[in-house]
């Protein structure tokens, strides 16, 4: 060790001490699929100058950090740390949870709430401890009610605690509306809100490509009466997860592009419009704590503003009954 230190004093005549991080610094917990697919789009998308990467499994978590390093030649990211102490996790602005039990074919995201919640009782009060100024994204299911335990965890402000959501929902939705009319994913527009599951709720009234309603050329589209049955479209959003799953084992990329893009928006105070998890208490009726997703700004201080949605009267109802869900299975957790 003496040795490479006689050679870079050598080498490099110090001017100022060297920070000791980023200040851009993003933390990943978990290195299963989601976690390396959300720490390698931030990667190679440029978001972040530094990850920490977090698990229990140090093998594993070794060997994915070797990997990376091993590539930040062709990367603009300086410093790939990680470690099973949460110590490595100081100074992050953002920490990013993927840990938990894995979602398992015909598995339902609910079912997972009480073995993930005691996960996260070993997790969050670690990572608020070393980052106390951070920002939680909660991508591990059932992300709604596993934001509300975090939320709770943390102690932190409401803003400051944000899930994935239904950004990935909505992406299939635009994606699925593209295949059908011939128009790139990014120039259809369409929200998936609600739960990130089941219950999620389609907004067809909003529904549109450069402004032009989907409704106002077919009044009936997304309902039972719709003859050209769009509401299909929903139906495998809501199905997409069970899917892939079944055909690959688990659901990697598309998550994790999702995250890089909520990053971004949160780490370069961007101001984009996002569907995530955030307290919705107050919101279309609402009157329960519980985290559920709705268009939100997304900024360097997490969810800066909700947007307030025109929602039909059933489309409402359609988000209370996905409250009222979320809301009974928060009664029974132990936090």
């Amino acid at each position: 060790m003496s040795g490479m230190a006689e050679i870079a004093s050598a080498l490099l005549s110090e001017v100022a001490e060297p920070q000791g991080t980023s200040g851009n610094k993003v933390t990943v917990v978990g290195v299963g699929q989601v976690g390396m697919a959300c720490a390698f789009s931030i990667l190679t998308q440029h978001v972040a100058s530094e990850i920490a990467l977090v698990d229990v499994v140090a093998d594993k978590l070794k060997g994915e950090m070797m990997d990376l390093q091993h590539g930040l030649t062709f990367m603009k990211t300086g410093k790939i740390v990680a470690g099973t102490d949460y110590a490595v996790t100081a100074g992050s602005r953002l920490c990013i949870v993927t840990a938990g039990a894995r979602q398992k074919e015909g598995e339902s995201r609910l079912d997972l709430v009480q073995r993930n919640t005691d996960i996260f009782k070993g997790i969050i009060p670690n990572l608020v401890k070393h980052s106390p100024n951070t920002i939680l994204l909660v991508v591990s299911n059932p992300v709604d009610i596993l934001t509300y335990v975090a939320w709770k965890l943390s102690g932190l402000p409401k803003n400051r605690v944000i899930g994935s959501g239904t950004n990935l929902d909505s992406s299939r939705f635009r994606f699925l509306m593209s295949q059908r009319l011939n128009v790139a994913p990014a120039s259809c527009h369409g929200w998936i809100i609600g739960e990130h599951g089941d219950t999620s709720v389609p907004v067809w009234s909003g529904v549109n490509v450069a402004g032009v309603r989907l409704r106002d050329l077919n009044p009936n589209v997304g309902t039972v009466a719709d003859k050209e049955n769009w509401e299909q479209l929903h139906q495998q959003v809501v199905q997409s997860a069970y899917e892939v799953i079944k055909l690959k084992g688990y659901t990697s990329w598309a998550i994790g592009l999702s995250v890089a893009a909520l990053a971004q928006s949160i780490l370069r105070n961007a101001h984009v419009v996002h569907a995530v998890s955030t307290l919705v208490n107050g919101y279309h009726g609402i009157s329960k704590d519980v985290f559920l997703s709705l268009p939100c700004v997304l900024g360097e201080n997490g969810v800066t503003h909700i947007v307030k949605q025109p929602l039909t009267a059933e489309e409402t109802a359609m988000l209370n009954k996905s409250a009222d869900l979320m809301f009974d299975v928060q009664t029974g957790l132990k936090c």
